[in-house]
């Protein structure tokens, strides 16, 4: 009998997105967690917060999301994380992270030790692994969840928090590597490796690392879906943008959603594009579904 519902947890970096119309809780692990929750899995942020008030505003804004917060640490030393957000007038981020602060501390312990036994799949990024010791605790996470148990690495190149080595090590703990047109080049060249076109350089990382499959997302223009014998492209959704942040985590909400059940390149890139580009249209990262709840909200896209 199929399952209807799973266990994904977003591994990594939790902060406060410091925009111009105020602050939003942000991260990766958040986001992802949100969205995988409104497609009706079990979306479980993993991360770590200081002592202080954001922290507690965080937990606070966790459970309005209905998300859990149990696998969320405290640490008495540093402060929570925050991102100075500044949109252009296309409605693109542009980020100033603060550093040396909680997520890069990330603990390895009993709980996360039980919860990466119980997951069905894990999201984890290369920003949250910018410390050696987080990136430590990441990959135990990864290397303490079962056998079949689906492992996304979505990368995200912060400058200067990345390297080949970082990148290289995550492409061989990950099942799925998603990145965007813009980094593939870039990633490329720090693997000493000749970028001719998309979809050679996405077949390239999967034989390489023998992953299940690349995604290469394009903004508006939709994405790229490469395993070892097809692809897909979906040409995305017009939409009207209020701003992207989140949009990529929604996206890799909604693959992996459809992956977990068995889904085809083509139906995984329908739905990841229209979850992508219905975040887009709205405010901010976790925004609520309309009446009628997912279907009807997810049908007013395009």
């Amino acid at each position: 009998m199929a399952r209807t519902r799973y266990t994904v947890v977003g591994l990594g970096e939790l902060l406060w997105d410091l925009l111009p119309g105020g602050k939003q809780l942000g991260g990766a692990p958040a986001n992802f967690a949100y969205i995988t929750s409104v497609l009706g899995d079990e979306g479980i942020p993993a991360s770590r917060l200081g002592q202080d008030e954001l922290a507690s505003d965080a937990l606070l804004r966790l459970t309005e999301l209905g998300l859990p917060t149990s696998f969320i640490q405290e640490d008495e030393i540093h402060a929570t994380g925050t991102v100075k957000v500044e949109v252009d007038a296309k409605g693109q981020p542009c980020f100033e992270i603060s550093e040396s602060v909680a997520w890069d501390f990330l603990e390895w312990t009993r709980e996360w030790h039980t919860l990466a036994s119980q997951a069905d799949g894990v999201c984890f990024g290369s920003l949250a692994q910018r410390s050696e010791r987080s990136r430590s605790t990441i990959r135990k996470f990864l290397h303490a969840t079962r056998g079949d148990a689906l492992h996304v690495f979505d990368v995200n190149l912060r400058p200067p928090f990345f390297d080949a080595p970082i990148l290289s090590e995550s492409m061989k703990l990950a099942t799925i590597a998603k990145l965007n047109q813009d980094e593939l080049p870039r990633i490329m060249q720090l693997l000493g490796r000749e970028h001719r076109s998309d979809e050679v350089s996405a077949k390239q990382l999967v034989d390489m690392y023998g992953l299940k499959l690349i995604c290469v997302t394009r903004g508006s223009g939709g994405s790229l879906l490469v395993s070892a014998d097809s692809c897909s492209e979906h040409k995305g959704f017009r939409v009207r943008v209020v701003d992207t942040v989140g949009a990529g985590d929604a996206f890799t909400a909604g693959m992996v959603h459809e992956y977990l059940r068995g889904a085809s390149l083509d139906q995984m890139n329908e739905v990841a594009n229209r979850v992508g580009a219905w975040v887009a249209s709205e405010a901010g990262a976790t925004p609520v579904l309309k009446p009628g709840g997912v279907e009807q909200t997810l049908a007013g896209i395009g």
